[in-house]
């Protein structure tokens, strides 16, 4: 069966998202052991990354439990989006948009509330692909099988007809035990050449 999608993971692959000091500048200026920030929120970042509260309610969340006023709280949020954006993995930005029209493309994120609109505004993720599945909006996120037949659906392909490629194993392997096939990625050159040779067994040309 010939493949007739290719779907990206943003983070560590299109972005790179190396950790940048976030929490450990806010320990240090709350005078809060090493862990306490990633710690104390963990519950609020875990409902963020399936929308289970709105940025709103995450904003009041994070203001009670460290104790910030709106003011800190706006500037603690600034500095977890630069680092969650990262930068732009250029490279394999440019060999996705490439891609069409000769195959659909999407992207399946495990994400945060919010994500969608920063994405955009700084990478234009949605002029180079087909469809963008965020965690924060299905409900659910990798390695939940459910978002990757979500993606199937809405590329309108079967799972053996799509590549997806992550950075992570267990996103990697949920994919491939749906029949979908995964690529870990490893480097940029690694994973355009592991799409290219898996598209060009069973395609004349592959982009």
């Amino acid at each position: 069966m010939a493949f007739r999608a290719v779907v990206f993971d943003i983070g560590g692959v299109l972005e790179f998202t190396p950790p940048m000091g976030m929490a450990e500048k806010w320990e240090d200026l709350l005078g809060l052991g090493r862990g306490e920030v990633p710690e104390r929120l963990g519950a609020v970042f875990e409902a963020g990354n399936v929308g289970a509260l709105t940025e709103a309610e995450i904003h009041a969340h994070i203001g009670q439990i460290l104790a910030l006023d709106p003011g800190a709280v706006d500037a603690f949020m600034a500095d977890l989006w630069t680092e969650y954006l990262g930068s732009p993995n250029a490279e394999l930005i440019a060999y996705l948009g490439g891609l069409r029209p000769a195959y659909r493309t999407g992207i399946i994120s495990n994400s945060f509330v919010g994500a969608r609109e920063r994405e955009q505004e700084r990478y234009g993720f949605e002029q180079l692909t087909d469809e963008i599945v965020y965690s924060h909006e299905a409900g659910f996120s990798k390695p939940d099988p459910r978002i990757y037949r979500l993606a199937c659906e809405r590329l309108d392909v079967l799972p053996e007809e799509m590549i997806f490629l992550d950075d992570v194993e267990p996103n990697v392997e949920a994919a491939r035990d749906l029949g979908i096939h995964g690529i870990l990625f490893a480097s940029t050159a690694q994973a355009i050449a592991d799409i290219r040779a898996s598209l060009s067994r069973q395609a004349p040309a592959a982009p």
